[in-house]
This record gives structure tokens, sequence and C-alpha cells, in this order.
């Protein structure tokens, strides 16, 4: 297996998993460890229900694992943000985000191998996917679909969940004024160098996905990400408006060149019913908008760490935040400076 001189971080989002944990963080670490020169992996705990603290406060004791991260948040958010704690918090070159019970740690040094060779961004795509409701496929192809007519990207097949950032790319993230929620699509509209690469792996879970819940984050990705919907809402407004005036003409073309009108129902029910259809979905956009301008100005952080703890085990090789003195200035400091300092 070849072997690359960096500091790698491998970012992990878990959930009620105290009885796997243990296993995905060995594993990730004996894969890690061959290929690497220096590592840490970071554990963002979703607000674990069951005792994953303990667990993890366990493994990152004295007899523990080595190189082991972990923030534990006080409530549960999406996976989008959960995955920026990790990664605002990541200290390496590059920067694995993974889903353990999804993904497959082994194919990271193949994504790596990318990395080093110039790309800033590798998105993995496993083939084999759990496997979910109709309902939720349906609102999932829905979505994609929506999202890659505003956006002109297909999330699912060009934004994966899955992938290596480079630390420019984190850094140019930063800039953005929602991280966490520009973080999915950023790097794949960024302009920076991509790879893609395939894979199948067997999930290790066939959990059920919440479909209310992703329709939410479905819906803040829409709003928050471009300005699109709202040209829909002033597209559907003109229409609107043209409709009405061309069915005033109409009108007025009946009265004018027909004298045994007949009751005009048919007409009336039409014109009430598309408008009510419009009036309808400007309102649904608009009222997405309007929750997500107030979530940005009314709410406070989109997550807090209640409890932060590191491993009792380091094995970096190299000195992060440390400067080294030069030789000729330590010497010229006298015994009893050196003591103050």
């Amino acid at each position: 297996m070849e072997f690359f001189p960096c500091f790698l971080s491998v970012v992990f989002v878990v959930r009620n998993q105290a009885e796997n944990i243990e296993s995905i963080v060995t594993q990730a670490a004996d894969v890690i460890s061959g290929v690497v020169s220096d590592y840490e992996l970071i554990i963002v705990d979703n607000a674990s229900e069951d005792n994953s603290i303990s667990v993890m406060k366990r493994i990152t004791g004295e007899k523990g694992l080595a190189n082991l991260q972990v923030y534990a948040l006080t409530k549960e958010v999406d996976t989008d943000t959960a995955c920026w704690v990790g990664l605002e918090s990541a200290l390496g070159d590059f920067v694995v985000v993974i889903d353990p019970l999804a993904d497959d740690i082994a194919f990271v040094p193949k994504m790596l191998d990318q990395a080093v060779g110039g790309a800033d961004v590798v998105f993995a795509n496993n083939e084999q996917k759990p496997k979910q409701s109709v309902a939720y496929r349906g609102a999932y192809s829905i979505f994609h679909s929506l999202y890659s007519w505003f956006n002109g990207i297909h999330l699912a097949k060009e934004a994966p969940q899955y992938r290596i950032l480079s630390k420019r790319v984190i850094n140019f993230i930063l800039q953005h004024p929602q991280p966490a929620m520009t973080y999915r699509h950023l790097p794949a509209t960024g302009g920076f160098a991509r790879a893609y690469l395939d894979y199948s792996s067997a999930p290790k879970t066939t959990q059920t996905k919440r479909l209310g819940e992703s329709v939410d984050r479905g819906m803040r990705l829409l709003v928050s990400t471009t300005r699109a919907p709202m040209r829909l809402v002033t597209s559907l407004s003109l229409f609107g408006a043209v409709a009405n005036l061309i069915y005033c003409v109409y009108v007025v073309a009946i009265g004018i060149f027909k004298t045994d009108v007949a009751p005009g129902w048919i007409s009336f029910s039409l014109q009430q019913s598309g408008m009510f259809f419009l009036i309808s979905l400007v309102l649904l956009v608009l009222g997405e908008y309007i929750l997500n301008m107030a979530s940005l100005s009314n709410e406070g952080p989109p997550y807090h760490v209640g409890q932060e703890f590191t491993s009792a085990i380091m094995t970096r090789h190299q000195r992060l935040n440390i400067e080294e003195a030069d030789a000729s200035s330590v010497q010229s400091v006298s015994p009893t400076d050196r003591r103050v300092l």
C-alpha cells in the first residue's frame, strides 16, 4: 500500500452507536495509520441518547485509542452541520468526511492518492445505497431534480457526502456566512480541481431516513444556496398578472361579441382554481424564504459542543502550533530571564 507523507484528519458523525463506535474507529485507525505520517480521528456525536459518551470517554483514556478527538453536541442537528463541526476543528492537510455506516473507510487510500496528486476535492460514490421507503425515494428524486435545475449541479452525483477536502477548500468555505450550509455544494461549484471515484461496498446499516427531516433540510438547501426560487416567485407573479389581464380582455370580448352569454361557470372555475394554485405556490416559496431569514436573524449558533475530550495518547510526529526558537536568541537570554519566561 502506498505511503503519503501528510497529515490526514478523518471526520465521523455518529448518533446512538455505542455498540459500534469502538470497532468503527479501530478499523479507521488500522487503515489510516499505515498510509499517512500523521493522522487524527474526529468523532462528532450528534446528541446520542444511549451511552455513546461513556464509551468514547473510555476509548480516549490512557488505555484507549490514539489521536482521537470527540465533540459531543447538546442537540441533534442535520448531517451537514454536524460534519462542519468536525471540519472546522480539523488540523490535517486533508480532511476526509465519511459516514461510517454507509461508506467504506478502506477506500480512503485511493481517494488520498488523487488528493495528493493535485485534486483539491475528491468525491467518492458508493454504488450500493441503503434501502429507503418509496416516499423517501420519490422526495429524493424531486429534490435533486429541482436542485439541479436551480443550481446546475446534482448533489447526489456531483457532490456526494463521502469526500476529501484540502485545507485550501476548507478555508474558502470559512469565508462564507453559512459554512455549515454551503459546505455541501461549494467544493463542487467553487472552481477547484475535482476528482470523482466510484466503488461498490455493502452499507453497514439499513436504517431508514426520516422523510420529514429530509424535506426540511432540502428546503433549507434550496432557499439558502440560490436566488432561483425567488426568481421563480417573480416569474409566477408576472404570469399571474398577465393571465388575469388576458382573462379580462377575454371577458370584455365575450361581452361585446356575444349576445346570449351562458353562465360562465367553467371559465370562472378554471380561472379561480388556476389563480389559487399560483398564489399558493408563491406563498409556499416566500414562506420558506421568510423561515430561512428568521432562522438567520433570531436563532443562536447552529450547534453547541457540550463536551470535548481528546485521546490521552498522541502519536503525531509534527508539532502543531509550536515555533522553533532561534538558537542564538536563546543563548543571549540570561538564566534569570529564562526563569521569568
